[in-house]
């Protein structure tokens, strides 16, 4: 039986989101769990997953389309029903089908409706039965609108909408004879490459300045991501709203350093600092739980497990996705763990639930030779730790002076959630950590 596929509600409280790309085709049978669609939030690319088997009957949503919570999205059913009138089957749910409200027209070139058209004109053949000759243009024209009208693929669709072209005399190497995105890419590249000598000519450059901006005009127009909106809007309202206050530290490290090559020697482990900074992280909040909170308008969220976002620079932009339960996991599975949330984050496929929670984050920039920074707390977290680069320094110990490797750490807290001693109290326990990392094995 048919059945509407609806915008789910992929992060809490949201009212829309945008459907970035389809990942199956109509006619495609698909399964339940099987990826249907990739949801664009405002933190991540969710993949939206079907709830039953079906047969996919009509797209009811265009790529890049911003779409309402709820809002139906595709049309599932039997195969079947694929034969039959979607536009019935949609009236039959409650959808106005001729309102074309982001529905766009099916191409249903897999739908066996041409056979019936050649027994639906029988009275004109008779005719003229004499010139058998004369039938031969008529299987003829019969493909024509086949070839000028491919199954495309949508990413290759959205490709070439950008691209101001029509997919005319574009030969599929996909499944069928499907023009797919390689497909799209060669072809702009085919149609631009000649063009490329009648732009050169005209142009004299002989000093090769020609082409550059005037002074002081920029030298390319970069639009907004969507994710590069969020992280603006977010930090804005957080640096305007968030009452902030520093702390900074410093930790000697050269303990902590010599047990991580002892480890990736022994273990095999590629382990970072970065990781037994998020280890040691755990431990301050469990021997501070006072500080691993959260404020909201009408309560204080205290938590008793260690959840910590890392700040990830992906190649999509700043996200922060969360580690959950920080203060149980072993060196090693950190490790294993922030490689594995660095690669999602890289292809764009976080899920929303690994980008919520969490009361701190984590930046690090000391592999940038950056000694010492502060950050901006990424609400809804009470703090933001910014670790700076682990470098030689004097030291005195015992009244004396030695060379030690020393990090800077500068706490960002928000002074509504965690006063300044308890901060205090907290930072002390993190570099009691660092500065004692055998503890972090345990």
């Amino acid at each position: 039986m048919a059945e509407l596929m609806r915008m789910p509600e992929v992060a809490a409280g949201a009212a829309e989101a945008v459907l970035s790309q389809w990942l199956v085709e109509q006619g495609a049978a698909v399964a339940a769990g099987d990826p249907v669609a990739v949801i664009e939030t405002d933190k991540a690319q969710v993949e939206v997953e079907a709830e039953t088997e079906g047969v996919v009957i009509r797209l009811l949503v265009e790529e890049s389309r911003q779409v309402e919570v709820g809002s139906p999205i595709a049309l599932l059913g039997s195969r079947a029903e694929l034969a039959g009138d979607p536009d019935e089957l949609l009236r039959g749910l409650g959808v106005d089908a001729g309102s074309g409200a982001g529905v766009p027209a099916p191409e249903r070139r897999d739908v066996p409706e041409p056979a019936p058209a050649i027994p639906a004109g029988p009275p004109a053949p008779p005719a003229r039965p004499a010139p058998p000759a004369a039938e031969a243009p008529v299987p003829a024209a019969a493909p024509a609108p086949a070839t000028s009208r491919p199954f495309i693929s949508p990413i290759a669709r959205r490709l070439l909408r950008e691209a101001g072209l029509d997919g005319a005399g574009i030969s599929g190497t996909g499944p069928g004879g499907r023009v797919v995105r390689r497909d799209v890419e060669q072809h702009i590249a085919a149609q631009a490459a000649p063009d490329a000598p009648a732009q050169d000519a005209p142009a004299p450059a002989p000093t090769g300045r020609a082409d550059r901006p005037a002074a002081g005009e920029p030298v390319e127009t970069i639009e907004h991501s969507r994710l590069r909106r969020t992280v603006a809007r977010r930090l804005s309202e957080s640096k305007q709203t968030v009452p902030h206050f520093y702390l900074k530290r410093t930790a000697r490290l050269d303990t902590l350093l010599a047990l991580r090559a002892e480890l990736n020697e022994r273990t095999g482990h590629r382990i970072s600092v970065n990781d037994f900074v998020l280890r040691a992280v755990a431990e301050a909040l469990v021997a501070v739980p006072e500080a691993n909170v959260v404020w909201s308008d009408d309560a204080m969220l205290r938590y008793d497990t260690a959840d910590i976002a890392v700040a990830v620079a992906s190649e999509r932009g700043l996200v922060t996705p969360v580690l959950r339960s920080v203060e149980r996991m072993a060196l090693g599975a950190v490790s294993t763990e922030v490689r594995a949330l660095v690669e999602r984050a890289n292809a764009g496929a976080l899920k929303q639930h690994e980008l919520e929670g969490g009361t701190i984050s984590v930046t690090n920039l000391g592999m940038f030779g950056v000694d010492e920074f502060s950050a901006i707390i990424n609400p809804p977290h009470s703090a933001i730790l910014a670790v700076g680069a682990a470098t030689p320094q004097p030291v005195v110990v015992d009244g004396a002076l030695e060379v030690g490797t020393v990090v800077s750490l500068v706490l960002s807290v928000d002074h509504r959630a965690i006063d300044g001693a308890l901060a205090a109290r907290w930072m002390g326990a993190l570099v009691e950590a660092l500065e004692n990392p055998y503890r972090l094995l345990v």
